[in-house]
């Protein structure tokens, strides 16, 4: 891993395939691909994230898996950790009782925890602030808007906002995501990537040269 103290105004500095983490960042128990980035005062928690994936600052994972080519935009949290609120109080003290000199930790709510896991699909962008609830799943291609609470699984290629967030609309028709989602360009090498990057930036293009002609819209559920 490759470590730095800051971006500064640059930020058109080059990553590299190993996962570039800028100080100070927390990372527990979790997995980084190639070409990723990690901001300042970011924390992962059990998490993985995909090739080309990044981190801006302030961001925070728990029990989440998010694919390649996400795009996380600062104070965004993934997976935030639920308190067992049937107890007769949802402090900590009663599952966390040793940091307190009261006993022994109860790890069937770490457990818990863990069974409740955030999955993001594929090129998957995650606005400013927003927060998605443990136990949600998001498909290839989505769209969560700036300051969103997602508590409900996101589908495919659709866009996301509100307080709690519900569809706004999708980004591309159905017939035109599937073209785009039976490429799997995320599993392109990075020579091909290298290669096709004009093509990226028309979406016609893209289409005409690497999409088939039709996709089944069922293949995105």
């Amino acid at each position: 891993m490759t470590y730095v103290e800051d971006y500064g105004a640059d930020r058109t500095r080059s990553l590299g395939p190993d996962p570039t983490l800028h100080d100070p960042v927390s990372i527990t128990e979790s997995e980084l691909g190639a070409w990723t980035e990690v901001r300042q005062r970011s924390r992962l928690n059990e998490s993985a994230i995909g090739d080309y994936t990044y981190l801006m600052e302030d961001v925070q994972l728990d029990f989440t898996t998010i694919g390649k080519f996400g795009n996380v935009a600062a104070a965004a949290r993934l997976g935030p950790t639920n308190h067992p609120i049937d107890r007769p109080t949802a402090h900590h003290f009663t599952y966390r009782a040793a940091m307190y000199d009261l006993g022994k930790d109860d790890e069937s709510i770490f457990e818990w925890r863990a069974d409740q896991p955030v999955e993001v699909g594929h090129d998957v962008w995650i606005g400013h602030g927003a927060i998605v609830l443990p136990g949600v799943s998001i498909g290839d291609g989505a769209v969560v808007g700036a300051g969103a609470v997602v508590a409900d699984d996101v589908a495919p290629y659709s866009i996301v906002a509100g307080v709690p967030a519900e569809p706004i609309r999708r980004r591309f028709p159905e017939d035109i995501a599937a073209r785009i989602a039976a490429t799997e360009w995320w599993d392109w090498d990075h020579e091909t990537l290298r290669e096709r990057l004009d093509d990226f930036r028309d979406l016609e293009t893209f289409l005409d040269r690497h999409a088939p002609e039709t996709a089944d819209p069922a293949t995105l559920d």
